[in-house]
């Protein structure tokens, strides 16, 4: 592929688990891709690390007491480099960027990925809350605009990838696998004192840690259930999800005659992500093959809703419709932040998230400065559930 056709690209959260796998998948394409644009929080120093190896054309660090740090570490590589969040909702904006990556974690996912679909930017979308937190207003603004969210969940990849060919076919039903986290089995009374620690190590991912905290209480999955909704336009009634504990059936899909469609792969989060990045063409890539014969018993059972009561609390959220998924979104991100900082239990994960939509209002169709109130409200309810 020619300089002038390489794809211009932007990677929010370049530093996150999500970024760094994309950076990897660009190691491998460079005759594809060009970098246009990358963004952190505040791990200034990988920033810095990443920028000199990619040379991207402007770094957007959030954190602005970290400005001068970055900018004069990059001085004499000619890289732009600009602080603040209002940096990086204008820096999506620029021209050569012709797809963004949004590996953000959680709500601060939302407005740059807004300013992203008004500029008419493709999404590769990697954070799923932001269609959780509102999804009505980002699917009709990507309408509106003519742009085009590839997911690059590995369940809604392989969704995506089975609807290849299909989208005149009326889809009947989704099943998203779930691996089942680190604690599938076991009991409720058992979880009353998991660690940290046994909480983030999970059986098939390599994933950040709050993601990884998410799979182990299932809301990974209830998040990506409403995730599914917006993505493939579904109703409640027609997502599944079971759980597959060797994580190779990534998701499936059952049109109306009955038939299924099912995307299969080693658990390797490059291989969607390259995937969302160059479609509709599949790239060559050396990823690791699967073999049947490593796997020669694949299974399936039924989800623990009663031990792991995110996944119904989500569902819950998805069937009220209107603020109440970014009532959940929020008090999941308070909730998790506090378990990771030992300031609560796991099972209180669940309790404080409950409590949190019991206290708050729904609205029906909130705007997007609504949604960041609705947010800021419920984030507050659950730091007070919590001291």
């Amino acid at each position: 592929m020619s300089e002038e056709k390489r794809r211009g690209l932007a990677i929010l959260g370049s530093t996150g688990s999500i970024g760094t796998q994309a950076l990897d998948v660009l190691s491998e394409q460079e005759d594809h891709f060009s970098l246009e644009l990358l963004t952190a929080g505040n791990n200034s120093k990988l920033l810095i690390e990443q920028a000199k190896k990619y040379k991207p054309n402007a770094v957007v660090i959030v954190n602005e007491d970290k400005y001068k740090e970055v900018s004069d570490a990059l001085w004499e590589d000619e890289i732009k480099v600009f602080a603040g969040a209002d940096a990086l909702e204008q820096c999506v904006e620029m021209e050569d960027i012709d797809m963004v990556l949004t590996g953000l974690v959680g709500f601060a996912g939302l407005r740059p990925t807004m300013k992203a679909i008004t500029a008419g930017k493709q999404i590769a979308l990697a954070n799923k809350e932001t269609l959780v937190v509102a999804g009505e207003l980002v699917t009709k603004a990507a309408s509106e605009s003519g742009v085009n969210i590839y997911p690059v969940d590995s369940e809604h990849s392989a969704i995506f990838q089975c609807l290849a060919g299909e989208f005149h076919n009326k889809i009947e039903k989704i099943y998203l696998t779930a691996s089942g986290g680190p604690f599938r089995g076991r009991s409720r009374a058992t979880l009353a004192d998991v660690t940290k620690a046994q909480a983030l190590k999970h059986p098939n991912w390599d994933m950040g840690a709050k993601i990884t905290i998410d799979s182990a209480t299932m809301m990974n999955k209830g998040l990506e259930v409403i995730e599914a909704k917006w993505l493939f336009n579904l109703k409640p009634e027609q997502i599944d999800v079971i759980v597959h504990p060797q994580s190779i059936i990534h998701s499936a899909v059952q049109f109306e005659d009955g038939s299924m469609k099912a995307q299969m792969g080693l658990p390797d989060m490059k291989l969607p992500i390259q995937y969302a990045l160059a479609y509709p063409n599949r790239l060559s890539a050396n990823f690791p093959r699967f073999n049947f014969m490593d796997y020669p018993s694949l299974t399936f059972e039924a989800p623990d809703t009663e031990t792991f009561g995110n996944l119904a609390l989500a569902f819950k959220a998805m069937e009220e419709g209107g603020s109440m998924p970014c009532v959940l979104n929020a008090a999941n991100e308070v909730a998790v932040d506090a378990f990771l900082n030992d300031k609560i239990k796991f099972l209180q994960i669940q309790a404080v998230i409950e409590e949190t939509m019991q206290k708050t209002k729904k609205v029906e169709h909130p705007s997007v400065d609504e949604y960041i109130e609705i947010d800021r409200e419920a984030r507050a309810t659950t730091r007070e559930l919590i001291k």
